[in-house]
């Protein structure tokens, strides 16, 4: 029996496609390591029955003959900024909200998108003074919970996507940047309805290739998980 994998349309990152972070993480569920690498190789469509196959440790996900994502093992070295104050992201939040809602190119995403009020509501600010971090705001609900009063790791996975976009993107600048893979590690598991904030930060730029890389902290300030990301500017 052949093993198959469907993003439902309530994962969408572009409206037509899948949110990178959420297809990753279901991916990466697939793969079963600790740390996990997928590469997105075409967007990933809404409501479709994808072929998975296995190959030494690797997953492809297909559609059809288009190659959709593939996941691997991989490692994530980082050196992660100490947590920084609630009281200064959401007061950074709060005077970068604008900046956020009127530069977005998928205001739909549901991830970080503002025009989505069902989504995560994950919506990165600069933090004025720190050097080109960028924070949000996490509170995970109780229907992102795994029966277990735990987000689901898919949905970890999804809210250590976007955040890594804010450092490298062209807010109301240039053409829009797509996720081309990412590689995370989920270190402690994630308490619905307990407050978390989720920081990211710029790695590198080469061309149209931008590497970000994001951290998420509990309540206490507790690093638990942490993301390093590829995106790929859209040419014009």
């Amino acid at each position: 029996m052949t093993d198959t994998l469907t993003i439902p349309a309530w994962f969408n990152g572009p409206p037509t496609s899948g949110n990178g972070g959420y297809t990753c993480g279901r991916v990466a569920q697939l793969v079963g390591a600790e740390v996990v690498e997928v590469s997105l190789r075409s967007p990933p469509p809404l409501d479709t029955q994808l072929e998975v196959s296995r190959e030494a440790g690797r997953v492809s996900v297909l559609d059809g003959e288009t190659l959709v994502a593939e996941g691997r093992p991989a490692e994530l070295l980082l050196d992660v900024p100490d947590a920084v104050p609630a009281e200064e992201v959401a007061a950074a939040q709060e005077a970068g909200g604008e900046r956020w809602s009127a530069g977005h190119p998928f205001p739909t995403c549901v991830v970080c998108g503002p025009g989505r009020a069902d989504g995560l509501g994950i919506f990165p600010a600069a933090l004025p003074g720190r050097n080109g971090l960028f924070a949000a705001e996490w509170t995970p609900d109780e229907s992102l919970a795994d029966g277990n009063e735990l987000v689901r790791p898919e949905l970890v996975w999804a809210a250590l996507d976007c955040p890594t976009s804010a450092p490298v993107g062209n807010w109301n600048a240039g053409p829009a940047i797509v996720l081309a893979s990412l590689t995370a590690r989920l270190g402690c598991p994630v308490q619905v309805g307990e407050p978390h904030t989720i920081l990211s930060w710029k790695l590198d730029q080469d061309g149209r290739k931008r590497w970000g890389a994001a951290a998420l902290y509990d309540s206490s300030g507790t690093f638990t998980c942490a993301s390093r990301a590829l995106w790929i500017e859209l040419k014009e």
